[in-house]
């Protein structure tokens, strides 16, 4: 019983996260696509989460909103999940998932007890890609068909000014997962129930 409490709890709190980085936002003049902190939310939450749970947590938020809760930017709905942004939003659950399974395979790797700079930069690669250009695979195509702009135009309103500052998210999530290691491993591996031995036999 313990362990799915308390994955229901860290699913929840990491989905608290994501809603909470949403109200983060900055609109720009020449962009539907405001700056905000949401695609760090989903970096950490893949990252302490894992796959599943990374996925269940923002999957969750992107549900509830489309539903009509407004979690996000406090706007909610169907109209607004499948407006300019809804590529990103349909794409952050997938990308958590992503990062969860990216980072599960480097821990395995045991890279983390020989070289803590070179696992570092590995996080950042794997936060980069998988929590930030992932999300661009599914948002700018999306972004051109809503707005029926060009490749070309839908690149620079949809992309262009954002890769910059998802740079810095991914540099800070990786720090941040790296200074905060222990807890990534342990919300990973699940809780062996009371009474089991390292063998699974009952003690």
């Amino acid at each position: 019983m313990n362990l799915p409490i308390r994955g229901i709890v860290y699913t929840a709190l990491f989905a608290a996260m994501f809603i909470v980085m949403s109200m983060i936002k900055i609109p720009l003049p020449f962009s539907p696509v405001p700056i905000t902190l949401q695609n760090l939310a989903v970096m950490l939450a893949g990252a302490f989460l894992g796959a599943r749970g990374g996925f269940l947590s923002i999957g969750l938020v992107i549900a509830l909103t489309a539903l009509g809760l407004p979690l996000l930017h406090g706007q909610g709905g169907l109209s607004y999940v499948l407006g300019p942004t809804g590529g990103f939003l349909f794409a952050f659950p997938f990308c958590a998932a992503a990062v969860g399974w990216c980072v599960g395979k480097l821990l395995n790797t045991g890279l983390h007890g020989r070289n803590r700079a070179l696992f570092t930069f590995a996080l950042f690669v794997i936060f980069i890609g998988c929590g930030s250009l992932l999300s661009y695979l599914a948002g700018v195509p999306w972004l051109a068909k809503v707005y029926h702009l060009t490749a070309a135009g839908a690149i620079a309103a949809g992309f262009t000014p954002f890769i910059g500052g998802d740079i810095v998210k991914a540099v800070v999530a990786a720090i941040a997962a790296a200074a905060l290691l222990p807890h990534v491993r342990g919300l990973r591996i699940p809780a062996r129930p009371a009474g089991i031995r390292d063998n699974g036999t009952e003690a």
